[in-house]
């Protein structure tokens, strides 16, 4: 077990550096940040004063060296929009993405698992045919529309929720939420389903799928020869070994949800880390921009070598493949 988590450590670790690498090379070639942070009437020497501070006329192993070190520090550097340091911009937002990443996640886990169970055991019946077909909704169209018709019907047609903002929020010192107050509960809904939906309807599938599967093993059956009820098989035996290949997709689109948070938050303007990604693309705000790819990579590789460490731990068979192959 130790030496597959150092394993896996290292890989992320690689997986990080690279990642880091290319966002700083691209970066740099999207425009001059200069252009943006000087006036027209700006001389010669306004331009070479600046590009000295930040850094920028030292040669890029130079700049991507000092990138890292601060990186690891948690200093990303100065904003070149606000003036401010990264580190400040971005913890002022990123409690609402991960709020509305969380949230999204308990919807397209509970719903998503629920629903493909229970496709899965009234597979020929008329409710499951429909669950089924609606599901191709949510795999089908892409977010930002699925985003757009949830506005037009909830909040234009039916004024029942709002269509844009995070609505009040409650300072709560280390972490400001707006599901304490009505407005934020409210506000959130509409994000909350569009992000969640197309995670909510892979997993339905994955888990109706691998539930059937399941149930035509020999074991299943052997357990109604027992006489057991139909809930203990469908619960504690067949949906258990169902969760096992289930738990590793899952932890992928945990990690889909934060990064691809930036066109929920754009479509519905949530305050997140996201849309700021979006203004700083705009204004060529570099060091925004890396520090935002860097902390969406550190959360996407943090999932995933959470996740497999935990199907590591809860299937004997890797378990007994590694001793075996040790041996």
């Amino acid at each position: 077990m130790l030496a597959f988590t150092i394993r896996r450590a290292f890989q992320s670790l690689i997986v990080l550096l690279v990642v880091g690498l290319v966002a700083f090379s691209m970066f740099n070639f999207v425009g001059d940040p200069v252009d943006n942070m000087l006036g027209q009437e700006r001389t010669g020497a306004d331009i070479e004063r600046l590009r000295t501070q930040l850094g920028l006329d030292q040669p890029f192993p130079v700049q991507y060296y000092r990138f890292l070190e601060g990186a690891v520090q948690g200093n990303f550097g100065i904003s070149y929009r606000q003036g401010r340091p990264v580190s400040d911009v971005i913890s002022e937002r990123i409690a609402a993405t991960l709020e509305l990443a969380m949230v999204s996640a308990i919807l397209a886990i509970v719903f998503g698992v629920a629903l493909g169970v229970f496709t899965a055991i009234r597979r020929n019946g008329w409710a499951a045919n429909i669950i089924m077909s609606l599901s191709l909704i949510g795999v089908s169209l892409p977010t930002f529309l699925i985003g757009i018709l949830l506005i037009y019907l909830f909040a234009v047609e039916l004024g029942w929720l709002p269509s844009f903002g995070r609505g009040e929020t409650v300072d709560l010192g280390w972490w400001r939420t707006g599901l304490l107050t009505e407005s934020g509960r409210k506000a959130i809904i509409l994000p909350a389903i569009t992000l969640g939906l197309y995670q909510m309807t892979l997993i339905m599938r994955l888990v109706r799928s691998e539930m059937l599967e399941v149930l035509r093993q020999d074991y299943i059956r052997f357990a109604r020869a027992r006489g057991l009820k139909d809930r203990s098989v469908y619960f504690r035996h067949a949906l258990k070994n169902t969760l096992v290949p289930v738990i590793t997709v899952t932890g992928m689109q945990l990690g889909s949800i934060i990064a691809f948070a930036i066109i929920t938050e754009t479509v519905f303007q949530w305050p997140g880390v996201g849309l700021l990604f979006i203004n700083a693309i705009r204004f060529v705000d570099i060091p925004v921009m890396a520090a935002y790819l860097m902390l969406i990579s550190v959360m996407f590789v943090s999932i995933n070598l959470v996740v497999d460490l935990l199907y590591f731990a809860i299937d004997p068979r890797l378990r007994a493949d590694r001793s075996g192959s040790g041996k």
